[in-house]
């Protein structure tokens, strides 16, 4: 139904129009008796195989959101009805920003893809705590933060630590996202030596906590093999929680969409379908690489059961959904958990 009926008139229209107009559908859709009770019928799996138990958590199942759809955890309760094991929220900052100039999100319908350009736009991490003070699900939660596009090199660990301090009591794990190829002054985020520091900063951080949260790193899809070797290294050094792999690509290989379209569109992060190898060789190249010593959570182009058995099967623990969710519908949770089940 959502593929042939729903998805076609969605896509009529501007896609952070929809984004924002099937948020506030299904708030209200929510508030209707046994609506909650419905959809779980309907979309979730239930089964103890499913289990995953990764950095002192236990995730019902192993399907996840990814970042960037519920950035600003306006939905989180309602989504979790569809069946995810965890959803993660942000990229959060410390002040709320509007991000880059609109049209800054593009469909590329024919590779189905997504070129989003959004630039950290959220409501600021002390609006979003306040709204996961209302949570009302047992799905885990996590918080991908990062840095205000505004703030100078020096601040950049200031804003890691305000996000992580102001969502310590709110969030299951963490995320720093150090690889976003839509914020400027990125570079500096991705360099190893910052990298050493923010995470020893951040790690310091959380050892003040009685219960301490899982800290993840999100590298991009676009690293040569010395770059994934350096992201071994640092993980080993600073015995970090695992990786999230991948985010966007900044790569316009093999695409369809004319020449001329891409022009049109600009720059962006480039999602879906055409960055699923690029995603499973990270995947494959860290898990061999570094003998599976840390965990590795897998996103990129899982439009079907058979892309999230691959990036499981090439040593991710977990998978995340985005592009996939969008393109396919919720429908997709339940196919791949039930595939993960029959394998």
């Amino acid at each position: 139904m959502y593929k042939f009926f729903i998805r076609p008139i969605l896509f009529l229209f501007d896609p952070e129009k929809v984004h924002h107009f099937t948020f506030s559908l299904l708030k209200l859709a929510f508030k209707i008796p046994f609506k909650k009770t419905a959809v779980k019928s309907i979309y979730s799996v239930s089964n103890s195989k499913l289990e995953r138990k990764l950095f002192g958590l236990t995730f019902k199942n192993p399907v996840g959101l990814a970042a960037g759809f519920d950035k600003n955890a306006l939905l989180y309760n309602e989504l979790s009805n569809f069946g995810f094991g965890f959803i993660e929220i942000g990229t959060v900052t410390p002040e709320g920003q509007v991000g880059n100039p609109k049209k800054r999100l593009f469909r590329l319908k024919n590779d189905c893809g997504i070129i989003n350009r959004m630039g950290f736009n959220n409501d600021g991490v002390d609006v979003v705590v306040k709204r996961l003070k209302h949570r009302n699900s047992d799905v885990i939660i996590g918080g991908n933060i990062g840095k205000n596009t505004s703030s100078l090199t020096d601040q950049y660990t200031d804003d890691y630590l305000y996000c992580f301090n102001a969502l310590h009591a709110y969030v299951d794990y963490f995320v720093l996202n150090v690889s976003c190829p839509n914020v400027g002054s990125m570079a500096k985020l991705q360099d190893k030596d910052y990298l050493l520091e923010l995470i020893s900063n951040v790690q310091e951080a959380n050892r003040k906590y009685e219960v301490q949260k899982p800290i993840l790193l999100k590298i991009a899809p676009d690293l040569n093999t010395v770059q994934l070797d350096e992201v071994i290294e640092i993980i080993a050094e600073t015995n970090l929680d695992g990786v999230i792999a991948s985010n966007t690509s900044v790569n316009r290989e093999g695409l369809k969409i004319s020449k001329k379209k891409l022009e049109d569109i600009g720059n962006g992060g480039l999602s879906g379908k055409p960055i699923a190898d690029r995603s499973t060789k990270v995947i494959k190249y860290l898990s061999e690489k570094s003998n599976k010593s840390f965990p590795i959570i897998g996103v990129g182009g899982i439009h079907t059961a058979e892309d999230a058995l691959e990036k499981l099967n090439a040593g991710a623990d977990l998978v995340q959904i985005y592009t996939g969710f969008i393109y396919e519908g919720p429908s997709l949770i339940k196919k791949i958990n039930k595939a993960i089940l029959a394998s």
